[in-house]
């Protein structure tokens, strides 16, 4: 791996289909945003030989971060595919984005990936979102390696953060968290900062000198040697306590000298399996050179230490009515089954799904099953269609370069799939295959937003169905209770992006207005009312009256309607007339325009006219008898209580409970989790969570989780629900 100096020399970086999967490499690189991913992603383009030293294609834009938004915002908002050659491999680096609000982009890289490249600044250190994908990572046993950036700045302490990495990432066993290279310096700035100038190969005892613009290899001082022994034999016994040569360890400690090709065959193993995560280095190159320091050394890890997608489980299969299918195996001769992991729209292609292909050849203009289930409650309908697949590509930036096929374990973009959204399964048209959709956060930031003008109206609905297909992190809610449109997202960033999308993209210019939680109006305690409509005005006249009385009821119980009318008072015929108008009447409220709930209206009696009395007479009585009834009783409004459960670590347990009681929460129990965390369950009004997302992100900085689900209604203390009745009747 690492050692192999040379081993694998840079090929045209021009990314071409791959052959077999056994060549293909998938990598997903991940950490908190400002840690260096693009950069550290175009680095390793240059070494390969696909961009400039500008970091560019041909075209001039950028391998990564190329979308006009991250343009202006300065951060990845979305998920980048770069794929590169070296050495005869095929490798597909996806950059992720770092923010927290656009962790769906990082899950979608996560899917589409075999292995993880976890990059840390020396500047920052690690952050907790990075250990908590650390941990996802590890629960499904996916490789994964570090990468140390941001060497040059001068707080950066490698071994230290080393050290750093060992603890955050070593929690079980950090031995199996151990550099494979040490940083060489060079001469000491007036700063007294010494600049990194390549790096000191542990297993090999080799200098690889890029001091000059070109890797350089050569053997290492007398007085380098000391320096390194101490941290060359702690990875050589942490390989070999990974390794699955049990009889390794007694030949090491016996004093036998094991062989570097051993060694190094038992580390790419130990990282294939994913139980040793090395740690590298990484620094900007050189004036002029076309390799940044490191970057060799993390191709030939990425060729000879990450697995292949051969190695990699593909994801449970079900047809697309929910039957068991055989497991799948990474075969290009295989059945197809691939899934769209990223939509995105072109403004002259039209829609670009990035697809990876589990099993099977993927091949243009044929024509494949699209299966989506699952996302129905985020404005995904569930679906199954066929689609003529479009040209296949693989991306470069901007630029789209024309792919033949698309084997098991490659990656590759479909054009013109009009119907496929992000998590949907493509598959044979003679076997359809649905697959296990892959974890996605709920998003749980209310956005309420109206459409800007007339014109922007018209547009608006195709625009948001079309935001939804491509982000699954988003939902779409037409609220039926306050009649809004809410775009749920994951923060404040998320929301900025889909508004600026809306407009650049679908060119719909959207205000967002107050959100507007479903309050609801129930009746305190027992009371009367009278309805009566009686008119005459020439012709056939209007003539019911009815009298009603209505109680409250335990919460659930809805509105029940009771008819005790005796001797005839009220037809039998109006009886319903008298239950839709009250029905109706509770539907707008009494109070303060929010929907009556939890009472029993009694129908007691009433008065009608051979000639004059009707349905819709009847029914404007039983409306006025209700609207009387409310204006002589005390009537509570009634707000939503959600159960929220909040994740955070234990150093934030107070901050949280204390803040979850300043919003009228009620905590109702504690209990401990894996990693020092603590699950904190409350109850507490929805009106006072709609920014809880924002936050709890700023309490616990960016390590806490919280779910939330509805629980019930219950009555607003009364100096709020004054307010709110003020409110309605100014508005009224």
């Amino acid at each position: 791996m690492g050692d192999k100096a040379n081993a694998h020399p840079g090929a045209a970086g021009r990314a071409t289909a791959a052959d077999h999967p056994a060549s293909v490499r998938n990598v997903v690189l991940v950490g908190h945003s400002g840690s260096g991913k693009t950069t550290l992603v175009e680095a390793l383009a240059l070494t390969a030989g696909a961009v400039n030293r500008a970091g560019r294609v041909e075209d001039g834009t950028a391998v990564s971060d190329y979308d006009e938004i991250e343009h202006r915002q300065q951060r990845s908002v979305q998920l980048s595919l770069v794929p590169v050659e070296w050495g005869g491999f095929k490798i597909n680096l996806l950059d992720t984005p770092g923010y927290a609000d656009f962790v769906g982009e990082l899950r979608a890289g996560l899917r589409a990936a075999d292995a993880a490249l976890f990059v840390v600044s020396a500047a920052d250190g690690v952050d907790g979102s990075t250990r908590m994908v650390w941990e996802e990572c590890a629960a499904v046993g996916m490789p994964r390696a570090i990468v140390i950036t941001h060497l040059e700045s001068a707080r950066a302490d490698f071994t230290e953060m080393t050290r750093t990495c060992a603890q955050a990432f070593g929690a079980d066993d950090p031995d199996a968290v151990l550099p494979l290279y040490l940083p060489l310096h060079g001469e000491q700035g007036p700063d007294g900062h010494a600049p990194v100038t390549g790096l000191i190969g542990l297993l090999s005892q080799r200098i690889f000198d890029y001091a000059s613009g070109e890797r350089k290899e050569s053997e290492p001082g007398d007085d380098q040697l000391p320096l390194i022994e101490g941290a060359r034999n702690k990875l050589i016994e942490g390989i070999i306590a990974e390794s699955e040569d049990e009889s390794l360890m007694d030949r090491y400690l016996g004093g036998e000298d094991i062989d570097f090709k051993t060694l190094v065959d038992d580390l790419e193993r130990a990282v294939a399996r994913g139980i040793f995560h090395p740690v590298l280095a990484a620094a900007p190159a050189a004036e002029g050179s076309r390799q940044g320091i490191g970057t060799v050394e993390l191709l030939e890890l990425i060729t000879g230490g990450f697995p292949t997608p051969l190695e990699h489980p593909a994801p449970a299969v079900t047809t697309p009515g929910g039957a068991a299918r055989p497991a799948l195996a990474c075969d290009p001769q295989g059945p197809l089954a691939a899934e769209v992991v990223k939509t995105a729209s072109d403004p002259y292609v039209g829609r670009i799904s990035l697809v990876r292909v589990f099993s099977g050849t993927l091949r243009p203009d044929e024509t494949v099953h699209v299966s989506g289930h699952g996302l129905a409650d985020r404005g995904h309908e569930d679906h199954d269609v066929e689609e003529r697949v479009g040209a296949l590509s693989s991306p470069f930036g901007k630029q789209q370069r024309t792919l033949t096929r698309c084997v098991a374990g490659d990656l590759a973009c479909v054009a013109k799939l009009n119907r496929a959204e992000t998590g949907d399964t493509l598959s044979a048209r003679d076997n359809p295959l649905l697959m296990e959709p892959w974890d996605m956060p709920d998003p749980l930031l209310p956005l309420a937003i109206q459409a800007h003008s007339k014109a922007d109206e018209d547009k608006l609905s195709q625009g948001l169905s079309r935001l939804v297909a491509e982000d699954p992190t988003m939902r779409l809610e037409q609220n039926q209770d306050t009649h809004q449109v809410v775009l749920w997202c994951l923060g404040e960033a998320h929301a900025d992006v889909a508004l600026e999308r809306l407009r650049s993209r679908y060119g719909v210019q959207v205000d967002v207005i107050a959100y507007k939680v479903s309050l609801r109006e129930t009746f305190a305690g027992r009371s009367g009312g009278r309805g009566r409509h009686v008119k005459q005005s020439g012709g056939h006249g209007q003539y019911a009256i009815c009298e009603i009385e209505v109680e409250p009821l335990p919460g659930g119980s809805g509105i029940q309607f009771v008819d005790k009318v005796v001797g005839g008072a009220v037809p039998r015929q109006f009886i319903p007339s008298v239950e839709k108008g009250v029905r109706a009447q509770a539907a707008r409220g009494v109070a303060a325009g929010y929907a009556l709930i939890d009472v029993r209206i009694t129908l007691l009696d009433g008065k009608a006219h051979s000639v004059d009395s009707s349905d819709a007479a009847f029914q404007t009585a039983g409306a006025l008898a209700l609207r009387e009834a409310a204006s002589g009783a005390r009537i509570h409004l009634l707000e939503p209580v959600a159960e929220v459960q909040v994740l955070v670590g234990d150093d934030h347990v107070g901050a949280v409970m204390s803040d979850l009681s300043g919003r009228r929460g009620r905590v109702v129990g504690t209990e401990q989790a894996p990693g020092g965390r603590t699950l904190v369950r409350a109850e507490v009004p929805e009106i006072e969570i709609g920014r809880y997302a924002v936050d709890l992100r700023s309490l616990s900085q960016g390590t806490a989780r919280f779910s939330r689900t509805y629980a019930r209604h219950e009555p607003m203390p009364p100096q709020l629900s004054e307010r709110i009745r003020e409110q309605a009747q100014d508005t009224a």
